[in-house]
């Protein structure tokens, strides 16, 4: 396993994140217990992230229990939290979760302090490594929408009373380092400008989507994550599977992601199927796995940190964490570029 530094601290994440919103809806809560233990004693992970929303879809009864899981899995194992990096995530106005502080989810003082309390309960430690917003307080293009209306009306707190809110509670030792999520260039700008601003913690990351059908990250926000040490955590990198192929012509196979819930129509616009179509197909010649050739494009990436997989199996588990090692070939990076012109972000 590969490690890269988390912005420009001295913690060293692997390429490969283990990412945890599928336990306590998709994934039992041993069977959570039993993709850690594969991916950090076999694989090498080091890296976990989880939010107080998970699992997803988010709901009333279940809300927090991706945290649960890691909590009861630490507890097992006395001396496996110094191995690992834990982050996790406060809602935003943008999640819109209405069964959270009652639906009035804002990046305030009050509202952090509430989340990080009780996320530190959950995952039973007394620090959690990174600490992210997990939207923004604004009304922007985030979760695949478009066409941005500006709405000052809508806006939450201000990034300023954000940032102060995260430096207090890494003054307190309850947060290590900081980073956002489903953020935009202006966001990232301004969180970096008052980090320096007030000598306050600065972002360290960006956790954003980012995969062969979503490459927005290159536009605005890649030149950021280099120059200031920002790396982007890519979340979806598979496009909920979609990149896998299981879902070219309509199928629905049993169990699946897409199959079990509706609501996420993000990766299931009408020029979707043509682009993965192409890439599979470019997988299969190659003689490379679809969803490995995926996987090892984004973590290829000079930006990227870290690329966080889910994983409802074992063998899904072991065949996405070996993706990491993969160095796809000159010419099949070229092809990937080509498919990418002709099929540009089909799923932003």
């Amino acid at each position: 396993m590969r490690f890269n530094a988390l912005g420009d601290t001295d913690l060293r994440v692997s390429a490969i994140c283990l990412g945890s919103m599928t336990w306590g809806v998709q994934n039992t809560e041993a069977e959570g217990h039993a993709q850690l233990d594969r991916a950090v004693d076999v694989h090498g992970i080091n890296f976990i992230d989880t939010a107080e929303m998970y699992p997803v879809p988010p709901t009333p009864q279940m809300q927090g229990e991706s945290e649960r899981v890691i909590g009861s899995w630490l507890a097992a194992r006395p001396g496996m939290r110094a191995r690992v990096v834990i982050a996790t995530k406060v809602i935003g106005a943008s999640n819109n979760i209405p069964h959270i502080r009652d639906g009035k989810g804002r990046l305030d003082r009050a509202a952090i302090v509430e989340a990080v309390e009780g996320s530190l309960r959950r995952l039973r430690t007394d620090r959690i490594d990174l600490y992210q917003t997990h939207s923004t307080d604004r009304h922007v293009n985030s979760f695949g929408r478009q066409d941005y209306v500006h709405d000052p009306a809508r806006d939450g707190a201000p990034v300023e009373e954000t940032l102060r809110a995260l430096e207090e509670l890494v003054r307190a030792g309850k947060v290590l380092h900081v980073g956002v999520s489903n953020e935009t260039p202006w966001g990232v700008a301004e969180h970096l400008r008052l980090a320096r601003y007030h000598g306050a913690p600065r972002i360290q990351s960006i956790q954003n989507a980012y995969s062969l059908l979503n490459r927005i990250h290159e536009i605005g926000l890649a030149e950021m994550s280099i120059r200031e040490r920002c790396g982007l955590l890519a979340f979806s990198p598979l496009a909920m599977g979609v990149l896998a192929g299981k879902y070219l012509g309509g199928a629905r196979p049993a169990g699946a992601r897409l199959t079990l819930f509706d609501r996420f129509r993000r990766y299931s616009g009408p020029r979707q199927e043509p682009a993965s179509a192409a890439y599979v197909a470019l997988a299969r010649e190659a003689g490379l796995d679809p969803a490995q050739m995926a996987l090892a494009f984004v973590a290829s990436r000079p930006f990227v940190t870290s690329t966080i997989i889910g994983a409802t199996s074992l063998a899904q588990l072991d065949a996405n964490a070996a993706a990491a090692d993969i160095a796809l070939p000159a010419d099949v990076l070229s092809r990937i570029d080509a498919i990418h012109a002709a099929n540009p972000n089909p799923c932003p």
